[in-house]
């Protein structure tokens, strides 16, 4: 990458109306401000559904788009909705932060008018749009009707056990017992690819491009797993037999259960990794650059059989390392990986990165540890990274302020020379800004000063996640212009 900076935000933390960020005005209008402050790029998290505990890295598929980001306003103007429609129903009474319940009890029924209306009406161009996208959105479709007809339960516990398994006979059957639901999945996915289409269209225009986060593994209770289980490391009925998380550490005595159900890498390999081919093209769509999420599990990965209630009993499993990294390398000329190389780095995973070429990450919210050296300290870094302040697992950098040991937050200001005129997190911002990293990235939080409260997750904690929304007006001029200054001064500007 050439030498360049950004700004990571989740599409559910603009200031849309209704409750929560979407495709529409205020996207477009960050465009707008990301180009203005000379920044080259806008980093998300993934867009794709979300389920229980409303976190985009636990999604029913790795393909699709989020409904909740169909910008209503959009629709309105397709003719889809009425104002008074989207207007009526109750959205909220925090604009800082998103309602999940009252999303999911409202956005469905606008989304099942709108394909009332233009199913019909667009019938052709959907019908092309799934034969582009055949590869998963048939499958997706036709799993959330199935989803849906048996209360939403995972696929793992349906009580027809014929289409649990994809018996022909099963899948002929609910394909025609819901033929409505999986059209209206069909169409939703339609109108989010061609909202997302037009804001990516309009990104380029003003020279900025987008970062997406790649979560290594898939949900369990997803299409990608129902549909392809081949794929995965499941026993004769489709049960994970071991699965994903990572191991104890001195922040958790019990590790971390994440439940992912495993791939099959030796099945994978056989196949040339059309999987992950495809699931890369399909990032691709979206993206201009992939953050691969929890990169060094293509080394190595840490296995936990099915059941057990934490991470203590897992086991190392070597990963497919550069048989697939290659292997996606080169089939996607043009295409810019970032890999997230946090945590304890073995040399394998060091010579894996090296050999991928990829950038690795730095983070600065971790590099003032008073009591040893770390290489996330600037002076160390070598041109060829990422810098971050934070990303979205960790805290604002006002918050780490606060909730930081004291020695190492004064290791911090003697470093980067910060003081109150600047302002503490303008300090870690110039610290980023100006180290060799040809990439620099932060949350939009830390451009606002934000505490604690904006914090968008938490690892390892259920509820409160996911939340923090940008309110309307806390990006000003002003604001826009001191990124600006900072940003030619440090040699990153866009064009």
């Amino acid at each position: 990458m050439d030498r360049s900076s950004g700004i990571i935000l989740p599409i559910s933390s603009l200031p849309s109306p209704y409750g929560i960020g979407s495709l529409g005005k205020a996207a477009r209008e960050f465009v707008d401000f990301l180009a203005a402050a000379g920044q080259s790029w806008w980093q998300m998290l993934p867009v794709g559904p979300t389920s229980l505990g409303d976190s985009p890295y636990q999604s029913p598929s790795a393909f699709a788009g989020n409904p909740y980001f169909v910008d209503l306003d959009l629709l309105v103007e397709d003719g889809l909705l009425l104002q008074d429609e989207v207007s009526a129903p109750d959205w909220g009474e925090d604009p800082a932060s998103v309602d999940y319940a009252l999303i999911y009890r409202s956005r469905f029924d606008l989304l099942r008018r709108a394909f009332g209306r233009g199913w019909g009406r667009d019938r052709e161009k959907v019908a092309a749009f799934v034969r582009e996208n055949a590869f998963w959105v048939e499958d997706y479709a036709l799993f959330m009707a199935i989803k849906a007809h048996f209360g939403m339960t995972s696929w793992i516990d349906w009580p027809d056990e014929g289409i649990r398994l994809r018996r022909p006979q099963s899948l002929a059957a609910y394909r025609s017992r819901l033929a409505r639901e999986v059209d209206f999945n069909l169409y939703v996915q339609y109108l989010f690819f061609r909202q997302w289409d037009a804001l990516r269209a309009y990104a380029r225009e003003k020279g900025v491009g987008i970062i997406g986060d790649l979560p290594i593994y898939v949900a369990l209770d997803s299409a990608d797993v129902w549909a392809e289980p081949q794929w995965f490391q499941l026993d004769e009925k489709n049960v994970p037999i071991e699965v994903a998380g990572v191991p104890p550490d001195s922040f958790s005595a019990d590790g971390q259960l994440w439940g992912n159900p495993l791939y099959d890498y030796d099945a994978m390999e056989r196949d040339g990794f059309g999987w992950w081919i495809r699931r890369i093209g399909g990032a691709a769509r979206l993206y201009d650059v992939i953050r691969i999420d929890h990169f060094r599990g293509f080394e190595s990965y840490w296995a936990v059989p099915f059941g057990e209630k934490t991470a203590r009993k897992g086991h190392w499993v070597k990963g497919p390392g550069m048989a697939l990294v290659g292997t996606l390398s080169d089939s996607f000329e043009g295409l810019h990986f970032i890999a997230e190389d946090l945590g304890y780095h073995t040399p394998e995973v060091e010579q894996l990165l090296s050999d991928s070429g990829f950038p690795g990450m730095k983070l600065l919210e971790f590099a003032f540890d008073s009591r040893d050296t770390s290489a996330f300290l600037p002076h160390s870094f070598e041109p060829h990274c990422v810098c971050y302040v934070g990303t979205h697992d960790n805290q604002t950098i006002m918050g780490w302020r606060q909730e930081a040991d004291a020695t190492d937050v004064d290791m911090a200001r003697r470093y980067l020379g910060l003081n109150e005129e600047e302002g503490f997190n303008w300090g870690f911002i110039r610290g980023g800004m100006s180290s060799v990293a040809a990439l620099f990235v932060t949350q939009m939080q830390d451009f606002l000063g934000l505490g604690p409260d904006a914090r968008t997750n938490t690892p390892g904690t259920l509820g409160g996640n996911w939340q923090w929304r940008m309110l309307p007006g806390q990006i000003t001029p002003e604001l826009t212009e001191r990124i600006a200054s900072m940003t030619r001064m440090y040699g990153r500007s866009a064009g």
